[in-house]
């Protein structure tokens, strides 16, 4: 239940709070008053289009708080808690705000939320009916939603099966569509893929193999300078073994040397016997060295054949990477993908003939369900017909009835293939015609308003919001729209937006808005009326003067016939 709004720089209220009742809520005002703007916030705080140019003029932003009744163990507070808000003693504090430039904020039990939690929140909470709505009525998909609402669970099940149908039988076909309609394609595809396949396995690349040749043509194209290195290198620490004579200096004789004048005189300082230790291991080490120069150059020759060789494949694989990856390693990658595409590939044939007989086999589980679909639809429009219909009687239209009707089509559609539509027959042996043909402004209205009182049994939501769903309507029709919206108020809080006076007569509580001496709305301009208010306010709509008896005595009648009701 909605207990307050607060709004703020919203059309011409630039303040008002509305504190609201459990029942019927009447709001009323002169034309130009700010009425609509009521429910105009209410569709803000439920997650409504943002329309700057519903900011007030001079004003930053329009702010809309409202603060609900909500059952603490309930659906709504556990999606509250899930987004990270809270309950403030058991009332949940919604907040939306837009900027004058069209920017939209929404905050939910504190905590700021997207506007699309806002929407699905209201599902729960709040029916909000505009004068669009009507129009909106005539549309066959609103119809064809508003028969699904009223089946209810009986339809909710074989449409889960079906909706899970319908995406499969959508991804079938348009696979099934590819591979037939692609077929050249995909087959110059495969003769690409199965070319590129051939030139690897004929060169039969090893994993590293580039890097290994590269280093090994660095090695032969240079052998006999790195042989010479070698050799010098060797000469220089162990000295020429060719050599007829020894006076050559090399460095392992040097060493040798430094620690033959170290070890005698070593024990006497350990400074010194330290140093001797590590002079012993660099002549280890030296001696390590040359012997592995002696061993390389040895092993370094130049073999024109072998460099020939490894340069001729080291071109093989430089023509696979330029097409196929940045290395070797990059080509047989690209290899394994390819050989697992071209699998695919050449598969296309035995995947039409699964994919026709699983398309067939989908198709006529579709049919299947969508069968059952009209059968449940059909079902509850004969129902839903019948409780609008006896809802029309109530509403001064004794002799009016609805009839759903509800054909196949020819595709099928997320839906199902049924077409729904409300038609209506106006009086007695008139032919069922549909509600943009049959229908006036003030029947339209009370179709609609039959529909939610139907609903309000089906699937109740805490709080019903009408703006002038009397529109085109007058007399004794009046008097029963404003019956059955305070019968639906037992069951439900509703807040109507209303210019005749029979209706407000029915109100539990009657909100007065009305415009200061500058033209806009103020805190004080919504005044909860008491018995005295409300008839100065109902003579005001049945005679445009507050004060005339006859309005007066008129509207004592009608809160007395009101009272008498309730």
């Amino acid at each position: 239940m909605v207990e307050e709004v607060r709004i703020q720089g919203l059309g011409v209220i630039d303040e008002a709070v509305l504190d609201l009742s459990p029942g019927f809520n009447v709001v009323t005002g002169e034309t130009g008053a700010g009425k609509t703007m009521v429910v105009t916030s209410l569709g803000l705080l439920f997650g409504g289009r943002a329309d700057p140019q519903r900011v007030r003029p001079g004003a930053e932003r329009a702010t809309v708080e409202g603060r609900l009744m909500v059952d603490a163990g309930g659906r709504v507070a556990e999606r509250v808690a899930e987004a990270g808000g809270e309950l403030d003693e058991g009332a949940l504090i919604i907040t939306r705000s837009v900027s004058a430039e069209g920017r939209s904020r929404a905050h939910l039990g504190g905590r700021s939320v997207p506007v699309s939690l806002l929407i699905n929140l209201a599902d729960e909470l709040v029916a909000v009916h505009g004068q669009s709505d009507q129009q909106r009525l005539l549309q066959a998909g609103r119809q064809r939603a508003a028969l699904d609402r009223y089946a209810g669970d009986a339809l909710s099940k074989p449409l889960r099966e079906y909706t899970a149908a319908y995406q499969r039988h959508r991804q079938v076909t348009a696979l099934l569509e590819e591979l037939t309609t692609r077929a050249r394609e995909r087959a110059q595809e495969a003769e690409l893929l199965r070319f590129g396949l051939e030139e690897i396995e004929q060169v039969d690349p090893k994993s590293g193999e580039d890097v290994e040749l590269a280093a090994e043509e660095e090695r032969l194209g240079h052998a006999d300078a790195l042989r010479a290195a070698a050799t010098t290198a060797h000469e220089a620490l162990l000295g020429d073994p060719a050599a007829v004579t020894t006076d050559a200096a090399d460095a392992a004789g040097l060493i040798g040397t430094a620690r033959h004048a170290l070890d005698g005189v070593a024990g006497h300082d350990p400074t010194l016997g330290g140093l001797a230790d590590r002079l012993a291991e660099v002549s280890y080490l030296v001696s390590d060295i040359g012997t592995e120069l002696a061993a390389y150059a040895e092993s370094i020759e130049a073999d024109p054949a072998r460099l020939a060789a490894v340069q001729e494949r080291r071109a093989a694989l430089t023509a696979l990477t330029r097409k196929h990856g940045e290395s070797v390693d990059g080509v047989l990658e690209w290899a394994r993908r390819s050989a697992a595409r071209l699998t695919e590939l050449e598969g296309d044939d035995d995947r039409i003939e699964a994919l026709r007989a699983e398309h067939a086999e989908v198709t006529a589980r579709l049919t299947e369900l969508a069968g059952e679909l009209t059968t449940v639809r059909q079902q509850a429009a004969e129902r839903f017909s019948a409780a609008v219909t006896e809802e029309l009687g109530a509403l001064a239209m004794p002799h009016a009835r609805i009839h759903v009707s509800v054909t196949q089509g020819g595709d099928f559609g997320p839906h199902g293939v049924d077409e729904v539509e409300l038609r209506l027959a106006s009086h007695p042996g008139a032919p069922p015609l549909p509600l943009n043909k049959g229908a006036s402004g003030g029947e339209l209205s009370r179709v609609m308003l039959a529909i939610e009182v139907v609903f309000a049994g089906a699937d109740p939501v805490p709080t019903f919001v009408f703006d002038e769903v009397d529109a085109g309507v007058g007399g004794k029709a009046a008097v029963e729209i404003g019956r059955r919206l305070a019968r639906l108020a037992r069951s439900a809080q509703v807040i109507v937006v209303t210019h005749l006076p029979q209706v407000a007569a029915f109100a539990d509580q009657h909100l007065l808005v009305e415009k200061s001496d500058d033209g806009t709305v103020t805190r004080s301009g919504v005044t909860a009326l008491d018995r005295t208010g409300r008839v100065r306010e109902l003579s005001r709509m049945l005679a445009g003067l507050e004060d005339s008896e006859l309005g007066r005595a008129h509207a004592e009648e009608l809160l007395g016939l009101a009272a008498q009701e309730r």
